[in-house]
């Protein structure tokens, strides 16, 4: 870890409240830097914390935006 932040230039405390949750909204910089330390695209680190919940149907019009919005 500590490798990680210091290549990232977060402090190891930042990355560990980070990892705990005791950050709930880490800067997009610092998420950005960390990401590529640790050779993930952006793409993929927004992937992984924004899975739908089980049974929502991923959005893939403005139509069903609407619809959805409306129930």
């Amino acid at each position: 870890m500590l490798e990680t932040a210091l290549a990232a230039r977060v402090s190891p405390e930042t990355l560990r409240k980070i990892e705990t949750g005791r950050v709930a909204t880490p800067s997009f910089p610092t998420i950005a830097a960390i990401a590529d330390v640790l050779g993930l695209s952006l793409d993929a680190v927004w992937a992984e914390i924004h899975q739908p919940e089980r049974g929502d149907e991923p959005i893939r019009s403005a139509r069903d935006a609407r619809e959805r919005l409306a129930s």
